[in-house]
């Protein structure tokens, strides 16, 4: 694609609560994927309520933003009567597409949703152009790629649809060991449909293997003393490809994690903004502050990188057999609500901070700014030396200022 054709992709965000989704806009995301109470395949994150969805499509089309809802589960014959009732209340709060991936939902969105934007999920195992424009003959304007499609095949689509149909990919988050997230695994371990929303995360289990003429003699498949993961892959990271996917033609940049925190939509969006215009102003910018994307993206939590199918097929490094943990390199403390007239920063807590901590100011151009807690006051307005506990709504100062809607983190120590 050359320099002339280029054309800017969406960044688009998780969100699994009102809190996340204002955050995802302030950092730079131009759109939002969101669950509502049925239908989608979070069925643990916080959802969103018909009140709640409709609050958070005021605030992103006062910002000239957009929202997705996502009713992507593979229904059974008794979802159907439900779903039809459940697309009739999206047709009222009108928003800006709908992810599905069950043909019988797309139907019906199709039939009670006129006018909304259908998109079809990665649920749906989308490997092919011929796939593409399978759903757009049904009337879909985007599809998500399957996460198994490397660049060079995403090129391949590109080149054999519609210039006007979508292309979403997702480039950084957790990857699933199944086949495009169609895992069975946590129906046979935990009675818990991943299909249906409620995937208990086995692939992150500690696994050993018994042999069958010796039924309960476990055997380790040994990687270190501690056993293996032998199912847990690293988190996807495209951060330095950007001008690969740019160049893909890929419309949609797609971050997974709606059960994520609004620190972690936070840093993505903040990262992956700024790779995205810096290499659409010049390939040499994004070349020189390629560095500080890697850095930022490093103080999210994450289970190390991985550049997933992209490239060809992964291989042992794209696992981590030896642990399940995540990499925390960063506390989130809380999202500035207000700051009053005397300078006191107003916010819920989220994890413990003491005075003379120094902590890191995320700031909405990019930048960072470390400052020092120099006053704690508790909810009943005493000031206290230490804020151990979590939901406080405290009262700080600090040796510089902040402003309503940043978020504040700070590095963990050992």
């Amino acid at each position: 694609m050359s320099k002339e054709k280029r054309k800017k992709p969406e960044l688009l965000l998780p969100a699994g609560s009102l809190e996340v989704l204002k955050t995802a806009f302030d950092y730079g995301a131009d759109a939002v994927y969101i669950g509502g109470e049925a239908f989608g395949l979070r069925a643990n994150a916080k959802n969103f309520s018909p009140e709640e969805m409709a609050e958070g499509l005021r605030f992103a089309h006062e910002r000239g933003k957009r929202v997705f809802v996502t009713a992507n589960i593979l229904a059974h014959n008794n979802d159907l009567n439900e779903a039809e009732k459940y697309f009739e209340e999206l047709a009222a709060l009108r928003p800006d597409a709908i992810i599905v991936s069950d043909p019988a939902l797309f139907m019906l969105a199709k039939r009670l949703c006129p006018g909304i934007e259908l998109h079809v999920s990665t649920q749906a195992n989308n490997t092919n152009y011929g796939t593409f424009l399978f759903w757009r003959e049904l009337g879909a304007s985007r599809v998500v790629t399957a996460r198994e499609l490397s660049l060079a095949e995403i090129r391949e689509i590109r080149e054999k649809i519609p210039a006007e149909m979508e292309i979403e990919t997702f480039v950084h988050g957790a990857m699933c060991i199944s086949y495009s997230g169609r895992c069975l695994l946590s129906s046979f371990m935990a009675g818990r449909d991943a299909n249906h929303g409620e995937c208990t995360h086995p692939c992150r289990w500690q696994y050993s293997v018994t042999e069958e003429k010796r039924p309960g003699e476990s055997m380790p498949v040994f990687e270190n003393e501690r056993g293996t993961f032998l199912f847990n892959s690293k988190d996807l990271c495209m951060i330095d490809h950007i001008p690969e996917l740019i160049e893909s033609g890929v419309d949609s940049f797609k971050i997974e994690g709606r059960m994520k925190t609004a620190l972690y939509a936070a840093v993505t969006a903040r990262a992956y903004r700024r790779a995205i215009d810096d290499y659409l102003e010049s390939p040499e910018k994004y070349a020189a502050n390629l560095e500080s994307y890697r850095e930022e993206i490093g103080k999210c939590t994450y289970r190390e990188y991985t550049t997933g199918f992209f490239f060809g097929k992964p291989n042992e490094e794209a696992q981590i057999y030896d642990s399940n943990t995540y990499v925390r390199n960063y506390t989130y403390l809380g999202k500035v609500a207000s700051v009053d007239a005397e300078g006191y920063a107003h916010f819920e807590q989220k994890n413990k901070f003491s005075v003379g901590d120094r902590i890191e100011r995320m700031c909405f151009d990019g930048s960072n700014e470390l400052l020092t807690v120099l006053e704690i006051r508790n909810p009943e307005g005493i000031s206290v030396e230490s804020a151990p506990h979590p939901k406080e709504a405290l009262a700080v100062r600090f040796d510089g200022s902040v402003a309503a809607g940043e978020l504040l983190r700070m590095e963990t120590l050992g």
